[in-house]
């Protein structure tokens, strides 16, 4: 196929991957947090995308719209999640729920 080879995507998705690590494992707000695994599940979907590309089937699109549906929804319930603890502690640290069993 002519275009873009397959390790260039595949290093954007590594890259996506790693800053979401990097940003679950060194922030403490729930919201970067948040991001982070948003940018894990683009990682993953990126990954399929190009596999069902240079494989030649359309599986690899089907699953990742299934993972687009899945952060949409895990988007809208974490965002609810995080605007309650908000209201009853007053910020959005991840220490901060953790208080609750005291």
């Amino acid at each position: 196929m002519d275009g873009i080879p397959i390790h260039f995507y595949l290093g954007v998705s590594a890259l996506l991957f790693f800053l979401g690590l990097v940003t679950i494992l060194a922030r403490r707000n729930l919201v970067y947090i948040l991001l982070g695994v948003e940018l894990i599940l683009n990682a993953a979907s990126l990954n399929f995308v190009t596999f069902s590309r240079y494989g030649g089937n359309l599986d690899g699109q089907i699953v990742s719209i299934f993972v687009i549906i899945l952060a949409a929804a895990e988007a809208a319930v974490a965002l609810a999640i995080v605007l309650n603890i908000y209201n009853v502690f007053k910020n959005v640290d991840v220490d901060t729920p953790s208080e609750l069993k005291n």
